[in-house]
Parts: C-alpha cells; sequence; structure tokens
C-alpha cells in the first residue's frame, strides 16, 4: 500500500511541485521579512537558510552573508549573531557575539516580528489577487441550509445512536446563523465550528448552541453532540442543502419518461424539500411500490411531475439523473479573506488547548498534512492554491509570534523580560530553554506528521474503494461476435 501511496503523491508532477513551491515560497517570505529587518536596522546576518540541517546548497554572497538550502525543510532561519544564540538549532557561529555591538531593545522587537509582518503583508498581496480573480463558489459551499437530518449517527466503536439533530427537533430547509455565539455564512464555518466547539452541560456533556432561521423566524436550539467520524470529531448529524439542478438525463431511463429535462432544478418530492441527493435517493428507496409527486422550477415556472412506482427495480441505479449545483464567482475584499482565516486560527489554537475541547494535536496538520493541502488546492486551480497559501501565511505569521523559546515570540519575551529586569537572561538559562522547546517541537513534528500520514493513507484507501465500487457497477462490455 505504501509503495501505492507514494506512487499517486507524485503522479501528478505539476501540482507536487506547486504544493512544494508555495509552502517553500512561504517560509521564504518570513525569513525575509527577518533578514531585510536586520539590514535595515544595522544588525550582522551571517547566514540566510532555507531549512534546517546540513547544506544541500551554500554560497557566500559579495555581503559577506552565507546563503544557503538545507535538508530539512522543516522552516528556516536567519542566523543574527547578536540577537540569538541558536546554536544547537542553526548552526554554530563562526563570530563572537561579545566582539559585536549590543543592539537596542526596539531594534530586537524589530527585526524578530519582521518575519510575521512579511506573511502578513504577503498573505494581503495574495488576497488582493483574489479579490480581482474572483473566487469560485458553488451553493454546496456557500450554504449554511439543512439539507438532510439523519436519523442515527455511528460512533467511533460502531454503534449507532440517534443523531442530536433529529432529536433536537431540526428540519431540512432550516438555516444554520451561529453556533455558540459566533456567526456562520458557509458550511465550512458549520463544520469547524462545530468540531471546535468546547460546550459542555452542568452535568459535564457536550453541548453546543445553535441559532437556527425557519420560516423567517430565529430559534435557539441547545444539542449534545456526539463523537464520530474517522477524525473523531463533534457531529449532529446535518447535512448542507443546495439547489439540485439536473445536468444529465439518461436515455430511456425512469427520469426521462416522468418528464425530467437538462436544467430542471428538483424542488421536492412528495411534499419533502429535495436539497441534497441523499434525500432523492432516501425517497426513491422508500416510495418505490409507490408513485412519487415531484416539483421542478423550469425556465422561472414550478412544473409537477410524476415518478411512476418501481416495485422491482433498484430506483438509485435506474432512476437516470445526474445532479449539480450553482456556481457563482465571488469577489470578497482582501480584508474580508484575512479577517476570516485569523479568526480562524485563533479559534482552531483555542480549541487545541482547552481542556473542555474534544479537539488534540493530532487533529492538527503538519508539513505532510499542509502539503497535502497545498497538492488537493492545486489540483482545484490557481485559486484554490491562493487561498490556501494566504491559510498558511497567517497561520505562520501567528504560531510564530507565540511566546515560546525558538520561535520569534519567544525571542521577544526574553528580550522583554531582560529589559524589565535591567540585564539579560543568562545565557545558559535561554540555551536550555531553546534546547527543550527545540526537541519538544521536533517531537510534535513527528507525532502530528504521523497522523497527517495515517489520514493520507486512510483517504487513499477510501478513494481506490470508492473507484473499485464505481468500476464493478459498469455493465460489461458486450463479447465481440
Amino acid at each position: 500500500m505504501l509503495p501505492d501511496l507514494l506512487t499517486s503523491i507524485f503522479t501528478n508532477a505539476w501540482t507536487f511541485f506547486l504544493a512544494v513551491l508555495l509552502l517553500g515560497l512561504s517560509i521564504f517570505v518570513h525569513e525575509l521579512g527577518h533578514f531585510l529587518a536586520a539590514r535595515r536596522r544595522g544588525v550582522k546576518v551571517e547566514r540566510f537558510s532555507i531549512g534546517f540541517g546540513p547544506a544541500i546548497w551554500s554560497r557566500r554572497g559579495k555581503d559577506g552573508v552565507e546563503y544557503r538550502l538545507a535538508w530539512f525543510p522543516l522552516g528556516g532561519y536567519v542566523l543574527l549573531p547578536q540577537l540569538a544564540d541558536l546554536g544547537a538549532i542553526e548552526g554554530r557561529s563562526e563570530l563572537d557575539a561579545s566582539d559585536l555591538p549590543p543592539i537596542s531593545y526596539p531594534t530586537k522587537m524589530f527585526v524578530f516580528v519582521a518575519g510575521a509582518l512579511f506573511n502578513t503583508l504577503f498573505a494581503f498581496v495574495l488576497a488582493c489577487a483574489l479579490t480581482f480573480l474572483g473566487l469560485p463558489e458553488s451553493s454546496s459551499f456557500s450554504t449554511t441550509r439543512i439539507g438532510y437530518v439523519t436519523e442515527k449517527i455511528e460512533l467511533a466503536d460502531g454503534t449507532k445512536v440517534p443523531s442530536p439533530a433529529l432529536l433536537a427537533g431540526l428540519k431540512i430547509g432550516d438555516i444554520v446563523r451561529a453556533i455558540d455565539g459566533h456567526p456562520v455564512k458557509n458550511w465550512n464555518e458549520v463544520r469547524f465550528s462545530l468540531a471546535l466547539g468546547d460546550g459542555h452541560t452542568s452535568n459535564g456533556k457536550r453541548s453546543v448552541a445553535l441559532t437556527v432561521e425557519r420560516d423567517g423566524k430565529m430559534h435557539d436550539f441547545t444539542l449534545e453532540p456526539q463523537i464520530a467520524g474517522d477524525e473523531k470529531e463533534r457531529k449532529i448529524g446535518i447535512a448542507p442543502g443546495f439547489e439540485l439542478l439536473v445536468l444529465q438525463v439518461a436515455p430511456g431511463s425512469v427520469a426521462e419518461r416522468a418528464g425530467f429535462q437538462k436544467g430542471d432544478e428538483l424542488l421536492r418530492m412528495n411534499d419533502t424539500l429535495t436539497l441534497l441527493p441523499d434525500v432523492v435517493q432516501e425517497q426513491l428507496e422508500t416510495n418505490r411500490a409507490h408513485p412519487i409527486a415531484a416539483q421542478v422550477r423550469r425556465a422561472g415556472a414550478v412544473v409537477a411531475l410524476s415518478i411512476p412506482a418501481l416495485p422491482e427495480a433498484k430506483p438509485t441505479d435506474d432512476f437516470g439523473l445526474t445532479f449539480t449545483t450553482g456556481v457563482r464567482l465571488t469577489h470578497p475584499s482582501p480584508f474580508t479573506l484575512l479577517g476570516d482565516q485569523v479568526k480562524m486560527t485563533f479559534r482552531s489554537l483555542w480549541s487545541l488547548i482547552s481542556p473542555h475541547s474534544d479537539m488534540g494535536l493530532s487533529k492538527a496538520s503538519g508539513v505532510v498534512g499542509i502539503l497535502r493541502i497545498f497538492q488537493s488546492a492545486a489540483e482545484s486551480g490557481i485559486r484554490a492554491a491562493l487561498l490556501i497559501t494566504i491559510l498558511v501565511n497567517v497561520n505562520l505569521a501567528i504560531f510564530n509570534l507565540l511566546p515560546i523559546p525558538v520561535l520569534d515570540g519567544g525571542q521577544m519575551l526574553f528580550a522583554t523580560v531582560g529589559r524589565l529586569r535591567g540585564r539579560a537572561l543568562p545565557v545558559n538559562f535561554i540555551v536550555t530553554a531553546q534546547s527543550v522547546c527545540f526537541v519538544l517541537l521536533l517531537s510534535l513534528i513527528v507525532y502530528v506528521g504521523f497522523f497527517d500520514f495515517r489520514r493520507w493513507a486512510r483517504d487513499y484507501q477510501a478513494d481506490r474503494a470508492e473507484a473499485s465500487r464505481a468500476e464493478a457497477a459498469r455493465p460489461a462490455a458486450p463479447a465481440k461476435p
């Protein structure tokens, strides 16, 4: 399985190259911020490296700086002996920092924050480009309308329990407006808000508060989500609802005999709103012994159709309709794009540290996961790839400013504590703290990478199984005479 998975990763060389390029470019932009800020403030720059470890390629420029591409592309660094002793991570400096002039506190803060600032500026430039190019947005993404309420949810141990949405009384057609007080604008926000929630009832059960619009009125619901799915996330048993547009009607099929035409929008079947293909399938399977009254919108008018009873047939195979959904080009402002990513990043970070959250480090994405996301986005087009690059740069900016030794925020913390106490922190203390945190950070990268790879392998197996089922469902070719 492993060789097949690795082969699949490199099958589309262009998308994999683009994924590596965009991730590397994001790291380069961050380090470029440090480099230019240091040069601007007269700080000695000894080395500019993309990646850690031994050099793949190295050259010393006329400015005396060693420019390096290293073997472990987990980040990068600018070696600044006057600012921080990170020899255990970046390699020993050939210069004696005591022979160099001291650096002022404002200069230290400016240089340390410059990496995050450059990531933010880069993300803003990309957001401006997306505002100009536009983002294709399908109805299945932009909706917060509930299109399906499941009867049961399968837990991680295989047990099936009634879905919280059904127990709470949610209905097809309800529009989710807010989750735990946070407004939601699309189904991704609905899904993430549910997964990142940390609400609990007074007796310790998980809870989530939904504000739902129904028939023009707002209603509040409190549900008890279940932990389900491969990722063991909070789920309540709902799926998005969107318009079902007929893309194709199979010649000679039941759908053609019932009067369906390409371009029809399926509205109802037996007075049930059809906002998801699952609803269509359910209606066909539960009513196969009786005719089904259907409504479609055609050229702006509502048309009534009748689907005949199919007591002996397999409706899902023989009905003959292929659906699509509407797609529109949107032009969100760059501030909206950045704001949404910043908000989601902070909520994700909070869910990782909240003792009441069901999210854990195993659900975070490391280098492997980020590359996979980049590659999937690249397969969807340059716009999707740019959107993911914005997200990664926002994450890099925020993560690097966390007050953790070896990160920029940790160096800023050391410098600030030293300024407040009137003298720098002991070198041995700083070196020890940084070494310990580096080992912990490296362990975290390996830990998260394991789950990244496991998710990739699991999804790959699921895709292969789906392809096998589709191949088995194809009618056999007639034998040649």
